[in-house]
């Protein structure tokens, strides 16, 4: 997988599990929930991404998103 569909995958995780979270204990786990979309946001007019930072130093192909 390049870095890019790395991303989605986990920021897409992340947001299905802190909403079950939410659901299930309590909604203070929708804060998870906005801070990826906020994240997700930001790297979309930026393209700074904290986790393809991480990722491409782990040396996982780069993406057209991330390059």
């Amino acid at each position: 997988m390049r870095i890019d569909q790395l991303v989605l995958a986990v920021a897409g995780a992340v947001v299905l599990i802190s909403a079950l979270l939410a659901w299930q204990f309590s909604p203070a786990w929708l804060l998870l929930t906005g801070f990826v979309g906020l994240n997700l946001l930001q790297s979309a007019f930026t393209g700074f991404c904290p986790l393809a930072l991480i990722l491409k130093k782990m040396g996982v192909n780069p993406g057209p998103a991330f390059n």
